[in-house]
Parts: C-alpha cells; sequence; structure tokens
C-alpha cells in the first residue's frame, strides 16, 4: 500500500460534500429578503458569495473529470445561465450542484489528483491542491455567512453538523 495516501476519493468527495451540506444549511437559516441585501463593512451579501460558491463547485468537479473548465452554465442541463437572484434559486441550483459534483466525480480517473494542471488559464498547481483551496474558500466565505446571521439575531447551525 501506498503511504502518501491521506483519502481515497471516496472519502474526499464526502468531506467536500459535508462542507457544501453545512453551506447549504448557512444558506437555508438566511432570511429571504435578507439574503441579498444584508451585508457588513462593505463585504458583498451572502447572497453574492453564495453565487461565487455556484461556479466553483459543479464547474470544478467538471473540470476534473473532463480537464474542461467553465462556468455552471456551461454545464449540459444547467438549470439557469443567469447567477441566482432569491434564495429558492440559489438553492436549486446549489441541489444541482451536488448531483453534478457526485456525476462528474465517479468519472474521474485514478491518479488524476497528483496531476499538475493550469485551471482557468491561470492558476497552476495539482489538482488535489486546487480542490482543497476550494473546500477552504467556501470554508471562508461561510463563516462570513455566520457572522451575517449572528448580526441578524439568527442562531447558526453547529459547524461540526456537515
Amino acid at each position: 500500500m501506498n503511504q502518501d495516501i491521506v483519502s481515497t476519493p471516496k472519502e474526499m468527495l464526502t468531506h467536500w460534500q459535508g462542507h457544501r451540506n453545512l453551506t447549504r444549511k448557512v444558506i437555508e437559516a438566511f432570511p429571504e429578503d435578507k439574503l441579498f441585501s444584508f451585508n457588513i463593512g462593505g463585504m458583498r451579501t451572502f447572497g453574492e458569495i453564495c453565487n461565487e460558491l455556484l461556479e466553483l463547485g459543479a464547474p470544478i468537479a467538471k473540470g476534473i473529470a473532463t480537464n474542461e473548465w467553465g462556468k455552471y452554465a456551461d454545464i449540459e442541463g444547467a438549470p439557469s445561465s443567469e447567477a441566482p437572484k432569491t434564495k429558492e434559486e440559489v438553492l436549486m441550483i446549489w441541489d444541482w450542484s451536488t448531483q453534478i459534483i457526485n456525476e462528474y466525480w465517479a468519472t474521474i480517473k485514478p491518479g488524476r489528483f497528483q496531476e499538475t494542471e493550469l485551471i482557468y488559464d491561470q492558476y497552476e498547481g495539482k489538482i488535489w491542491w486546487h480542490l482543497a483551496y476550494i473546500m477552504d474558500n467556501e470554508v471562508h466565505h461561510r463563516g462570513q455567512g455566520y457572522v451575517y446571521l449572528r448580526a441578524l439575531g439568527i442562531e447558526p447551525p453547529f459547524f461540526w453538523e456537515r
């Protein structure tokens, strides 16, 4: 057995989807009228942040599987070509993205995570590093959502309930 393996692709997917599940709970906790209007200190609204996260979920899984790096609207069957503007639209595309991630994940070839690739014509690194970055980015932005919820007097979901 190779001692360099830290987790299997299946374990990595479970870890990532756990983060996505928790972020979904944060989205659900937001009042509809605050998702795209409330901010603190000039930061983006959580709705705008969600739109960024949607561009990093399914498209990253597709890129890892196919070496085609694009936007979620470029994926066949995308529910919309426009950025969502309501909580319902965010959740609908979030759930669609979750399914697309699972579908593409099942097609990733062995050894792919150790390959070095330039993605989006500007970020070079090993595929596992790009994936870790995407997860780190989501955790960072989910933390902003937690701050917003607390500022709105709403108890956010427990961070360990993934």
